[in-house]
């Protein structure tokens, strides 16, 4: 894994900037303590010894446990109304919550 242009050129230098969260993103913190441990192991050890940083700024970009329990909590929600167990009003959450 190299972080560098492959090609390398005064083209890439003024038109390659780097893509961080920094600036907007929600995930500020996890990216800089992940750098911070980079930047103090160096790029091939610290891919060993920084792998839990790296997996919660993943996490905070994509996402995906946050999407997986949201989707498990709504198959359990409909295996109940299938069941019967919910009925009425009490099968419908927010609107927000449905509309995901």
């Amino acid at each position: 894994m190299s972080i560098s242009p492959f090609l390398r050129s005064p083209f890439t230098d003024v038109t390659g900037g780097m893509i961080s969260h920094q600036l907007l993103g929600r995930c500020q913190l996890e990216e800089a303590r992940y750098m911070e441990c980079l930047e103090a192991y160096g790029l091939e050890r610290g891919k060993v010894k920084c792998s839990h940083l790296f997996g919660d700024f993943h996490e905070c970009q994509t996402l995906t446990k946050q999407f997986k329990r949201f989707i498990a909590m709504r198959n359990e929600r409909d295996k109940q109304i299938a069941e019967g167990k919910l009925k009425g009003d009490n099968k419908y959450l927010s609107p927000r919550v449905d509309s995901f």
